[in-house]
């Protein structure tokens, strides 16, 4: 009974309050009136094109006059009941479509306000520039760290994802100061620049570290001989797509303090060559706080993934770095776990914890 009284309840609200709902009604309710004007005046003997525009000039109130004489009684009563009801309906249906214009202009302004307050409280935050997809998944794994950030992009369709995500943008040129300080690059710790053009990149460099020159700035670069450019401009690290994904800035960014292995590292290409030696493969992966694995023990992470990996290196977000973690060590949200396995069972037991909870089989 709760759950039913609360539907109505929803539905009673929205009949109530909706623009929308108004808007409908307003539609409906005309499109009901000529319609029943049209089929009188069919009744009455007219043709139904004659009768169908003597109702449009009729309900939109223009008068270029009728098509055919209204001088009987029942012609004029169906017109005036026309005229009635449907300047009536006009006058509710252009009501509720300026209310509707009106409330969504509003509610733009202040969504604006809210997001521009909201970013104006970040502090040492990530701002990405360009929501392409590399931004997509580099906001993903932030999102996942409960890392705070901002989107700076142009593109409405893109907007309108990151809006759906629930994430905070801006939708400008990042390559405008007045942006970048806009979206607080003034008090951020990272600003990497994903875009696809690399002068983009390169100017958003630029104005980025000669506004905050402490800040850490990783950038995109398409073409190698792009990355001296970057770094001469002030990024901090530069990111070859062809090389390097969206993960690795994620993890650059939320451990870039962090000793061992992790990828970019001497350390860590050595371990990754050698393993490679012996037909094993190994990746990093951040816990989400609503991944399978947040909560479980290093064994049963391991059990549950069907022995496809073996959890070498745990990170946490703090910083502190276990290595070889005992089996009764917890997965926190935000870790960075350094896995070892064979192949693409490493993958494929990944995708598990990265969805529903399902027992591996054993190998």
């Amino acid at each position: 009974m709760d759950s039913s009284s609360g539907v109505m309840h929803a539905a009673t609200d929205w009949l109530q309050h909706s623009p929308v709902r108004n808007l409908i009604l307003g539609v409906i309710y005309m499109l009901v009136v000529m319609a029943l004007a049209t089929a009188c005046y069919v009744a009455a003997g007219w043709h139904l094109a004659d009768a169908f525009y003597m109702v449009i000039i009729t309900v939109y109130t223009v008068g270029y006059g009728e098509t055919i004489p209204v001088n009987t009684p029942l012609l004029r009563g169906i017109t005036i009941g026309t005229i009635i009801l449907g300047c009536t309906g006009m006058l509710y249906l252009t009501g509720a479509l300026i209310q509707f214009i009106t409330l969504n202009e509003i509610n733009t302004v202040l969504g604006s306000r809210r997001m521009s307050k909201q970013i104006d409280h970040l502090r040492n935050h990530v701002i990405i520039c360009g929501f392409g997809r590399l931004g997509v998944m580099l906001a993903r794994e932030l999102h996942a760290a409960s890392t705070p950030f901002v989107i700076i992009e142009q593109a409405e369709a893109r907007i309108e994802e990151a809006r759906d995500l629930g994430y905070l943008y801006l939708q400008a040129d990042a390559t405008e100061e007045t942006i970048l300080l806009a979206a607080g690059v003034r008090r951020a710790a990272t600003l990497a620049t994903v875009l696809p053009q690399d002068a983009a990149n390169v100017y958003i460099t630029l104005s980025a570290h000669s506004l905050n020159p402490q800040l850490e700035i990783i950038a995109r670069g398409e073409l190698p001989s792009t990355e001296s450019k970057l770094l001469q401009a002030g990024a901090s690290k530069v990111v070859l797509p062809a090389h390097i994904g969206a993960e690795r800035i994620a993890e650059m960014i939320l451990f870039r303090k962090t000793p061992g292995f992790l990828p970019g590292t001497d350390q860590a290409e050595d371990v990754e060559r050698m393993l490679r030696q012996l037909g094993l493969d190994a990746d990093t992966i951040i816990a989400a706080p609503d991944s399978p694995m947040v909560g479980k023990t290093v064994a049963a992470v391991e059990a549950q993934a069907g022995g496809a990996f073996f959890i070498v290196q745990i990170t946490r977000r703090t910083g502190q770095v276990l290595l070889r973690p005992d089996a009764m060590t917890e997965v926190e949200p935000g870790d960075g776990l350094f896995l070892v396995g064979r192949g693409p069972m490493v993958r494929a037991a990944i995708d598990v914890f990265e969805g529903p909870v399902t027992a591996a089989p054993a190998s």
